[in-house]
């Protein structure tokens, strides 16, 4: 805990993941930085805790070597619907289920030791050209970033609530006392709502229900997935229900004048991609850059083409939850051509490139004509 300082070259408002991640990549540019947030660690969030190779290999970029942090790895991804599964291993490296709590100490010890000020229960009720007002009084910076939120009451002040998209569902998080029956992170499909299942040790899971319904709960929904709540059934909750939002929000921009948002607060996909972390470190590494060379149109125009991928794979994937038929033939096509899946699944955490979106789409389009 550091008092506020009275001038700093990077204001981060937001003490989260992206807040820490930001604070840490400018840091390691060489920029004073000060974190403050009401909150007091570890802030935990209803999310599903997996992260994705390439999540990995961006938090590496950070000098955050998350390997050893008492998590549990994951080979791949398995879709179930129904009576019907298929799965495919990542072609580059494991996944890892951690706890968020666990995630957010780790970062913040990192953050300590890269020299940021971290300032914890401030309340921030503005900003202004020369700074952030925190408590009673204005601390000058040179730059701000907004790291507060899906609901960012910093994106509000600076004037960036423009919308290109805008839609929301519901998650609803809960940790079961089981040990992992998978190798893979599993993702199985039901009515206008998605199960996710990941292990985060030897000993426990973490399940996490997205849906469309905002009065639907993970009791409620369990009964959709048979196999599932069998499965659950041997072992006990270790914790509260907790939930919250999932947004697509697409910003017309993400700066304006000495102000740059990061993380949710600068928009976000559908947690149905399972890229939210792999996001927020990237866009932190990219914002470190620009402020070192003292110009956020560069931020501006990379924070757009880091979205890109993602904003793609999370509207194909919604398009599946919204039309029932259409997912049950895609995942019973891709079932019989399990090579086709693994191509996908390699898209979407390589990156892709457009003759591989045509050859696969073509592919894919085909086996489920022949079904």
């Amino acid at each position: 805990m550091n008092a506020l300082p009275r001038a700093t070259d990077l204001f981060v408002i937001g003490g989260g993941p992206a807040g820490l991640a930001a604070a840490i990549a400018a840091r390691r540019r060489g920029l004073d930085v000060t974190l403050a947030d009401c909150s007091v660690p570890p802030i935990d969030k209803a999310c599903g805790e997996g992260i994705m190779p390439d999540g990995l290999a961006a938090a590496r970029s950070l000098g955050l070597d998350l390997s050893d942090t008492g998590g549990h790895s994951f080979d791949g991804i398995r879709f179930v619907h129904g009576e019907t599964s298929v799965e495919a291993r990542f072609p580059n490296g494991q996944g890892l289920g951690l706890r968020r709590t666990g995630l957010h100490s780790l970062m913040v010890d990192h953050a300590i030791q890269a020299g940021v000020k971290l300032s914890w229960g401030v309340r921030i009720s503005g900003i202004s050209p020369e700074g952030v007002i925190a408590g009673d009084r204005l601390v000058r910076a040179r730059w701000i970033a907004g790291a507060d939120g899906g609901h960012s009451p910093v994106r509000r002040w600076a004037g960036l609530d423009a919308c290109h998209h805008e839609s929301h569902r519901f998650g609803f998080r809960r940790h079961y006392r089981v040990a992992p029956w998978s190798e893979f992170m599993e993702v199985h499909w039901g009515e206008s709502c998605q199960l996710y299942i990941t292990p985060v040790s030897s000993g426990e899971v973490c399940v996490v229900l997205i849906t469309s319904d905002q009065h639907q709960r993970l009791d409620d929904a369990l009964p959709q997935f048979p196999q599932v709540q069998r499965r659950l059934a041997h072992g006990a909750a270790t914790n509260l229900q907790r939930g919250g939002v999932t947004a697509s929000r697409r910003l017309k921009s993400v700066c304006r004048g000495n102000v740059a948002l990061v993380g949710d607060a600068s928009g976000s996909v559908d947690a149905i991609t399972g890229e939210g972390l792999c996001l927020l470190f990237q866009q932190s590494v990219a914002l470190a850059s620009a402020l070192e060379k003292g110009d956020l149109a560069g931020y501006q125009a990379e924070h757009r083409r880091i979205g890109r991928h993602p904003e793609f794979m999370a509207d194909m994937m919604l398009l599946l939850d919204q039309r029932r038929r259409l997912r049950s033939r895609t995942l019973r096509a891709l079932a019989r051509e399990p090579g086709l899946f693994a191509k996908l699944l390699a898209m979407h955490t390589v990156r892709f490139s457009a003759a591989n979106l045509i050859t696969s789409g073509l592919s894919l389009g085909w086996r489920m004509l022949t079904l």
